[in-house]
């Protein structure tokens, strides 16, 4: 099914100068780049996403962590592109990420681990409709579009 995911390109990957890398990689794999925009996140913004962590020790660190740098945040459309992108991406804790991931490759951290990605369709809309007005995500059909998926599986 065709899906649309959030990818959050962290202050660790921004300071690290890994921006492009990453997002090679979701383009290699043949992912479609839907939006993307560089912003600095509130207080409100992070409350509201990590708000299943509010009752943990290390909330604060979450948010410090956050608001380090700028983030980069994306949208990818692609068949199964949460499944996809939670692949590429790797275990949450970059030391246990198997090489080849994103994090696996990129980070020794639990929290500074390069990326975050939704975890599921559902979380995806939210997630999106959270940092994207519906006119800063955009449709439009790649060059190789046709040699990315058969006939049959993108509609």
């Amino acid at each position: 099914m065709v899906e649309k995911t959030l990818v959050i390109l962290k202050p660790s990957c921004v300071m690290r100068s890994l921006v492009g890398e990453v997002t090679r990689r979701f383009e290699q794999k043949g992912l479609r780049l839907a939006g993307m925009k560089m912003i600095q996140l509130t207080d409100a913004q992070l409350n509201e996403h990590y708000a299943h962590l509010a009752e943990k020790p290390f909330f604060q660190r979450i948010k410090d962590s956050m608001q380090a740098s700028p983030v980069i945040v994306c949208c990818y459309c692609g068949v199964d592109a949460v499944e996809v992108v939670r692949a590429l991406t790797g275990a949450t804790n970059g030391r246990k990420a198997l090489p080849g991931t994103i994090r696996g490759d990129f980070s020794m951290s639990f929290q500074e681990n390069i990326i975050h990605t939704s975890d599921s369709p559902e979380n995806a809309v939210v997630e999106l409709n959270r940092f994207f007005k519906p006119e800063e995500i955009f449709d439009y059909k790649m060059p190789t579009h046709d040699a990315l998926y058969a006939n049959d599986e993108y509609c």
